[in-house]
């Protein structure tokens, strides 16, 4: 995590100086910047250009800021630049003195209530948390959404889930995957046949299932998309053909984690650019390691000979998708084979996968 902090006077510098040394210890990438004249032999640089400007590049490239000093210098400066909970960095003001860390905006998706309870911690200060469910101790489905790597598909349901939750009302869940701890005050597992809420969640990759009458999809990012392609195929046809099978799925790119094919397309043009578009990364494996993926697979006999291996999209997606668990190789699943068309093979694997509300 990404934390910019900036101070204002020689005793925030020195705060934050502090503040950051506690936060690499932990893990966290920090950058100190200071609008004081004196740095105290900080690591702090100091900035000259109008705090304004300032605070919107680091909007752009932080996931958290952290403002030393008053709260009205922070609302001021990052109000231009506010836009959307789940795109919005975590900020967070802490006085110069220590005494108060404040979680001031994304307080849930981005992580500023955690994070300010992490520096109050560091600092000796008291954190001041104002969100509802924290406050009354329930279910915040957009901090077990962030922390499981979940999208969420609607934040108005996200909201109703909330205040249904502190109204004291049930809400609905279901899981296409087995959880970890105990399910949260309020949340009533799913029973096919039985009486359900009107409202729930499904963690689950697909939008097919309507099981509430109003239904907020979380989302995890846990598929493997498996491409295989002729030679000078174009970015936009690859395109065409995933958005053909994930559609039929009612699949959100939201759920894909990664592309997988084998290493002579590495540097494919049409390849590289659909991944660079979609931000996936491009996984690549050579002919044996794919031939020694065990299961049964739609082969192709002129795909053999032109790369050793006659299915790459199923074996390079089940391939994608095995991960270790406790220094264990699971493998993933299929979740839909060979998809052929316009000269591009697409295959979906799922990895296995958990809840956890630890």
């Amino acid at each position: 995590m990404r934390v910019t902090m900036i101070s204002f006077t020689i005793s925030g510098c020195q705060l934050g100086q502090k503040v950051s040394r506690g936060l690499t210890k932990l893990g966290y990438d920090t950058k100190q910047f200071t609008k004081s004249a004196h740095t105290m032999d900080s690591d702090a640089v100091q900035v000259q250009e109008p705090l304004g400007k300032w605070t919107g590049k680091a909007f752009e490239d932080s996931d958290a800021i952290l403002f030393i000093g008053a709260c009205g210098i922070a609302v001021r400066s990052i109000a231009p630049y506010v836009k959307d909970k789940k795109k919005d960095p975590a900020v967070i003001v802490i006085d110069e003195r220590g005494t108060f860390a404040i979680s001031l905006l994304s307080g849930h998706i981005g992580g500023a209530n955690e994070l300010t309870g992490i520096i109050a911690s560091i600092a000796g200060a008291q954190p001041v948390i104002t969100t509802a469910t924290d406050l009354n101790g329930r279910f915040a489905v957009d901090v077990f959404a962030r922390k499981n790597g979940c999208y969420i598909s609607e934040m108005k349901y996200a909201k109703e889930v909330s205040a249904a939750l502190l109204a004291g009302e049930e809400v609905g869940f279901y899981s296409e995957f087995p959880w970890k701890g105990e399910l949260p005050r309020g949340l009533v597992p799913y029973q096919k046949g039985e009486k359900k809420p009107k409202l729930g969640i499904a963690v689950t990759p697909s939008f097919q299932k309507h099981l509430y009458e109003r239904t907020l999809y979380l989302v995890p990012k846990i598929l493997a998309l498996g491409i295989g392609c002729r030679k000078g195929t174009s970015m936009e046809t690859i395109l065409g053909q995933v958005r053909k099978l994930c559609s039929e799925l009612m699949i959100p790119e939201a759920a894909v984690k990664q592309v997988a094919t084998i290493d002579i397309k590495k540097e494919e043009p049409g390849l590289v650019a659909y991944c660079r578009d979609r931000n996936f990364p491009l996984i690549c494996y050579t002919s044996e390691e794919l031939l020694a993926v065990e299961g049964e697979f739609t082969e192709s006999e002129f795909v053999k000979k032109q790369v050793g291996v006659g299915n790459v999209c199923e074996r390079s997606a089940l391939l994608a998708s095995s991960i270790e668990i406790s220094s264990k190789k699971t493998n993933g699943k299929l979740i839909h084979g060979k998809y052929a068309g316009n000269g591009v093979t697409v295959a979906l694997a799922v990895e296995e996968w958990s809840v956890n509300f630890e």
